[in-house]
């Protein structure tokens, strides 16, 4: 298993990778919308069944036991950016995994939570954040890990949205037409928010500024290159 692991590591690479663990609704959901951005997922799960059915949407599925550290180690864990732990029905299954994953050294542990108690419990072992699924769905969460300059989404149909995001510091002190999002990005700028004033479809000579807020239309891939910027 390492060695074909290993592989695939080094012929999918991108920028940013993440593992899954647990591949329930709010698993499959995060995952799913992940691929979506562009982005490389690997997911896990005890069950077989589970697995065989997200086969061929994910970039990899494995079924095995997260709270083991050997089979952990086996699918190459370490080179992924972030892995969240989406195990619902089991909590101690949660804690463990938690556990052997802040034990290996992953940087960056994401864990999902049924109660305020458990959110304490988890991040007392190490995770770095706790979600609670009614406080954040699955396809939030992916917009979070994946773009923390967008502000706020509004989803047209999948892969395409209005998006509000904090002008990228690349644009800051050039005006719209000589960013050229249209071209570069398929992007279309409907309304820039400055301080308290709203500029809705701003002319090609408008000079962007710190602190600005574009207000965009795309596909959630391209949206997500600019914001990266």
């Amino acid at each position: 298993m390492a060695g074909t692991a290993f592989r695939w590591r080094e012929r999918q690479r991108v920028d940013r990778e993440y593992a899954v663990i647990g591949l329930g609704r709010f698993g499959s959901s995060l995952a799913l919308t992940l691929m979506e951005r562009g982005h490389n997922v690997l997911g896990i799960d005890r069950s077989r069944e589970i697995v065989q059915r997200l086969a061929d949407q994910l970039t990899q599925v494995v079924a095995l036991d997260s709270s083991d550290e050997d089979a952990l180690r086996a699918v190459d864990i370490l080179s992924f950016d972030t892995v969240v732990v989406a195990i619902g029905s089991d909590f101690e299954s949660n804690l463990l995994t938690t556990v052997a994953l802040k034990s290996l050294g992953v940087r960056n542990v994401v864990c999902k939570a049924s109660t305020e108690r458990q959110r304490s419990i988890l991040l007392r072992v190490g995770a770095d954040r706790v979600v609670l699924p009614e406080q954040e769905a699955g396809r939030r969460l992916a917009q979070v890990l994946t773009a923390p300059g967008i502000l706020d989404q509004l989803e047209l149909e999948p892969g395409y949205s209005i998006m509000e995001l904090q002008v990228p510091e690349a644009l800051v002190g050039h005006t719209l037409a000589e960013s050229d999002l249209r071209r570069r990005f398929g992007i279309t700028v409907l309304v820039v928010k400055r301080k308290q004033s709203l500029v809705v479809s701003p002319p090609a000579d408008y000079l962007l500024e710190k602190g600005d807020l574009l207000v965009v239309l795309g596909a959630n891939t391209n949206i997500s290159r600019l914001n990266e910027m």
